[in-house]
Formats: C-alpha cells, structure tokens, sequence
C-alpha cells in the first residue's frame, strides 16, 4: 500500500510585505534642503548667472521703491543658505525685500534703514505682532558705532545671540540719491568717502553675523568721467579684508529689476556709441563666509 501525504499545499501571497529602507534627512548646518533629495529642488539655482524675466510683484512685494533688490534673490538666498527660524540681518533695509521675503519663507528679519520715513512705509506692510516676534527694524546709520547695540538688544527679543545671514544692498556710490542726509552713502563727496563708509556698514554685519554662516552683497558698477569704477570688485575686495571668505560671484542680469526704459534707451545707445562704453545689463551678488 502506498503512502498517504497529509502534507497540505500553502499558497504564497505573492504580495509579502516589503521592507523599505527610509533615509534619514541630511542637511548642511545652514540649510533645510535635504541633501539625500537633492533631485527634488531643481528650482534653486546652482550656476553664476542668474536671469529672471520680471520682478516678483505678489505675496506683499511691490515696486514703488527705485533701487530695490528683486524678491527672486532673496527667495534664492534664504532657502539655500538658512533655515526656518533663522535670522537675516539686512544693514540697508530699503523697501523691506529682505523682511518680506523672511516672513513668508518664516525666517526672520531685522533690518537697518536709515531714512525715518522709509521705516515707517516698511513697517505699515507688518502687523504689530510680526513687527516683534519676526520683523524688527532700526532706524539708524548702519555704519555708525552705536548700531551694533541696537542690533543685539533684537537679538536678544529673538533669542539668538548672532544673526545667521547678512544681507549688504548699499547704494552704488552716488548713481541714485536717496534722501538728503549726510550719513546717506549715496550722497558720500567721494568714491573714497563711499568706501570708508561701506567698510563700516560691513565690519558691523561682520561682527554681528554667526562664525561660518552666509552673507550676500548685491551691486553694481558705475560710469564717471568716462571711465568704469568698478564698485563691486572693490567692495568685495573690502570684505575679504575684514575676514570673510569669498565663496561666489555671480552674475545677475538687471532687466528684471529696472522699470520701462523705453524713452531713454536710444540716449543712452547714442552715449555708449559717442562715450566708448557699453550700457550696463548686468549687476553681481558676491556669496561670502565668515570663517
């Protein structure tokens, strides 16, 4: 007689579960963009030329202040060199880009400005709450001595005894005035002047920024008495001088900043033509680092 098999025939689910492995998040000291995810932030740009077709003119930014930097840098600068609850020192506040910016992409600002008006404009776009807990801005001469007091006392509001990126957007020289004063670098007598006082301004942000966090100076060159003075390279010059490191240069082009040039275009092609120069459509971000 043969065997009888009582063995019963188990079915394999052919769905087993499956075992995935989750990598952790990994981030520079200076940055929430997670580096194991990298693939998923092709909107941050990595090379030296930076384009954009139109200001950003939405999410509380607007164009009625002449000599601003676009919001499109800012958004570019934040996410790439800080991290949500960071403060963004900005030592020529102007319009407020830099506070706006901060606010929506929640870090937070404190920003110098040295026209009493201009602050009141900039204030009127926050609520008394954000104005203390993510906006603080001074009224001050930022390359006087006594602002690094009136910086740290918002510091210690914030809880944070160093800022963690510095923004510089000093006036060209004289291109463009801005107010009246004399402690105004737009109305210096002298490029030499201009520079003294540049060099002030960012001793003061160098002081005042965290050791190995980011800053960013945004400007251009300027056209007198038919030839280039090269502001930029010698303010950046300045700034490796005072101890910062020189990570980037790049190159911005300026349409996307300038209001409609239509009726000056052909004066200025007929100077460029009758001068020997080339019209300007570019300015420079230099990335830097305290080391």
């Amino acid at each position: 007689m043969g065997r009888i098999n009582n063995t019963k025939k188990v079915k394999i689910s052919e769905q087993q579960p499956v075992l995935r492995v989750v990598k952790e998040v990994k981030t520079k000291p200076y940055s929430d963009i997670d580096l194991n995810n990298w693939k998923n932030y092709q909107h941050i740009k990595t090379d030296t030329w930076w384009e954009f077709a139109s200001r950003d003119n939405t999410h509380g930014h607007s164009n009625e202040y002449h000599g601003n930097y676009i919001p499109q840098i800012a958004q570019q600068l934040f996410e790439r060199f800080t991290k949500k609850g960071d403060v963004v020192l900005d030592l020529f506040l102007g319009s407020g880009t830099s506070a706006i910016e901060a606010k929506n992409m929640q870090r937070r600002c404190i920003g110098v400005e040295l026209k009493p008006n201009q602050v009141d404009i900039v204030k009127s776009k926050f609520s008394p709450k954000e104005l203390v807990t993510d906006v603080n801005i001074i009224c001050a001469d930022s390359s006087s001595e006594y602002v690094q007091e009136k910086i740290q006392a918002r510091l210690d509001v914030m809880r944070k005894k160093q800022a963690q990126f510095l923004i510089l957007h000093p006036p060209y020289d004289d291109i463009i005035k801005f107010s009246d004063l004399k402690e105004d670098l737009s109305n210096c007598s002298s490029t030499e002047e201009f520079y003294r006082l540049f060099e002030k301004t960012a001793k003061n942000g160098y002081d005042m920024l965290e050791k190995n966090r980011f800053a960013a100076l945004i400007i251009g060159d300027k056209y007198a008495n038919g030839e280039i003075v090269p502001l930029s390279s010698d303010c950046a010059a300045i700034m490796r001088k005072l101890g910062f490191k020189m990570k980037a240069v790049i190159v911005k082009n300026m349409e996307g900043n300038e209001r409609a040039k239509g009726k000056t275009a052909n004066l200025w092609r007929y100077r460029a033509l009758n001068g020997g120069f080339y019209i300007f459509k570019h300015e420079y971000i230099y990335l830097f680092q305290k080391v």
